[in-house]
């Protein structure tokens, strides 16, 4: 068995241009869950309000495989465990389970701490036993093992021993730095595991392009926990990719740390990870990505029709991905019936119905559309075609003005025509914050005197995403908008060279679903 720990909430968003907010984090917290990983880690609560936050609200989540896991450090010199902030913080969490990193590195104990040797040592093992006496299991990470162990082995291993006097569960092995090679990596977590009776773990970064390979050698090796983050996000050249390392353990390891089913959902989680950090999704990631199974022309596309084994190295429904042939029609619609198979499960990918969501989503795809974190607007769009679904309003017009008002700065006011229900026309004006938000008050205005549900609706997120760098302020965007009725949660997506009509586009989509989800289901 091997036990994955995601860390993309937390070593993940240090890398640049990720961010998440809350409600992110929640998301991606229950996807993993059905992922099936065993250990999130959601922050550092001893560093900042918003992971404090983070926290109360992660306790009232109902998670089914996973366990969310605060992290933090061994105690400040200055303090004795007890009085230190930062591990009375993880206590605070409520989490059962806390990860903390101590240093295992000689100079970084003398030349950072600037303590001796011997006080390190004492820190680590006095910091697992405070954590463990207050009745938490603890997950050491190492800092720079592996520098250390190269440098002063006896004192690396001396600084894991401390830890395990101390009561910790599990020790971590880090390549901080990233340096490390995987046969170098490889050879030294064999002599940990020889040495210690514990589980051992593996803490890979990629900075010399190796960081699945290093985690993939520590498993051969013995190591039977796995750090990571999704998509290999994190500080300056990332962490080691769950996204390649998952798949790599079981299929090509045969060690089953998630099942088959959950494999399945790889490909999506991956994708809504990069949707939600607002960063495009890498084409070419190792089985995550759009290009990894795809092919184009020639003697491969040839191959690939008569045999997939020629030139695919797995099955790509197993991670839930797809075979790609660029110059065919042919490739997706397998994967658009296993998505819609549950609600209609009476069509093959010959029937019109199929080939025409799947010709209207290739379409969508080519003008920017994705649907990945957009699951409510793929559902009206599929319900469109199948059931003959028609919005409960359309906009008959819209004006924004945008003024400079004094001292005050600038002010919005969105005007409105929607048609209601029975056609009747409802005519209305509200001011906002800016043009997006103005309009979204005056669209909410006009529709709640007609659907008074639509008061439970509350943006959650707003995310834009310019699609075309080299236009300049003319660029296509698309907007992606999070929504929230106190119950559910929903993702719908505009796309537009305008961004008021990107924004449009997703808000009367959010409503639209609130309105669809919540109408009369037919016996």
């Amino acid at each position: 068995m091997v036990e994955l720990y995601d860390t993309t909430l937390r070593d993940g968003s240090q890398g640049e241009g990720v961010a998440f907010s809350i409600e992110d984090k929640l998301l991606i917290i229950k996807v993993l869950d059905q992922l099936g990983i065993h250990y999130i880690e959601g922050g550092y609560p001893g560093s900042n309000p918003k992971d404090i936050e983070f926290f109360k609200r992660a306790q009232t989540l109902d998670l089914q495989t996973s366990e969310i896991i605060p992290f933090g450090s061994t105690y400040y010199p200055k303090y004795r465990p007890e009085e230190d902030p930062n591990l009375n913080a993880l206590l605070d969490t409520g989490a059962r389970t806390v990860t903390i990193f101590g240093k295992t590195w000689k100079l970084h104990a003398q030349d950072v701490l600037r303590i001796s040797p011997e006080q390190n040592l004492a820190i680590i093992r006095e910091s697992v036993d405070f954590l463990a006496t207050q009745g938490r299991s603890v997950i050491y990470d190492a800092e720079h093992f592996f520098d250390g162990f190269s440098d002063e082995p006896d004192y690396a291993l001396a600084s894991l021993k401390a830890a395990a006097d101390g009561g910790a569960q599990c020790l971590v092995l880090c390549d901080t730095n990233g340096g490390r090679l995987p046969l170098e990596i490889q050879d030294s977590v064999r002599q940990v595991v020889a040495e210690l009776n514990l589980p051992v773990g593996i803490h890979a970064h990629n900075d010399s392009g190796v960081g699945v390979a290093n985690s993939v050698l520590a498993v051969q090796a013995g190591a039977s926990h796995v750090q990571g983050t999704f998509n290999g996000f994190g500080e300056r050249c990332g962490n080691a990719n769950l996204s390649g390392i998952i798949p790599t353990l079981k299929l090509k390891l045969g060690i089953d740390c998630i099942s088959d089913d959950q494999l399945k959902q790889l490909t999506d989680v991956s994708r809504l990870v990069s949707e939600l950090a607002n960063l495009p999704h890498d084409d070419r990631q190792a089985y995550v990505g759009r290009s990894a199974f795809a092919h184009k022309g020639g003697l491969h596309t040839d191959a690939i029709r008569k045999n997939r084994l020629t030139y695919e190295h797995i099955d790509p429904e197993s991670v839930g991905n797809q075979q790609r042939i660029l110059v065919s029609d042919q490739a997706g619609r397998s994967t658009i019936i296993k998505k819609i198979e549950k609600r209609y499960p009476d069509y093959d990918k010959n029937s019109p119905e199929i080939i025409a969501l799947f010709e209207q989503m290739k379409e969508a795809e080519r003008q920017g559309y994705q649907y990945e974190a957009a699951e409510a607007s793929f559902e009206l769009l599929t319900s469109q075609i199948f059931d003959n679904y028609e919005p409960c309003f359309e906009l008959v017009g819209f004006r924004i003005i945008v003024e400079r008002s004094g001292e005050f700065g600038l002010k919005s006011e969105a005007t409105i025509k929607v048609t209601g229900p029975n056609g009747e026309i409802e005519h209305t004006a509200a001011d906002g914050d800016g043009p997006v938000n103005a309009i979204d008050n005056a669209l909410r205005k006009a529709l709640e005197r007609f659907y008074p549900e639509l008061k439970e609706v509350r943006l959650t997120d707003y995310k834009v995403r310019v699609l075309d760098t080299k236009s300049g302020t003319g660029a296509k965007v698309r907007v992606l908008l999070e929504s929230s009725d106190g119950t559910d949660s929903w993702g719908t997506v505009g796309v537009s060279e305008n961004i008021i009509q990107a924004s449009w586009e997703a808000m009367t989509e959010s409503l639209a679903y609130k309105l669809y989800k919540n109408r009369p289901k037919e016996n």
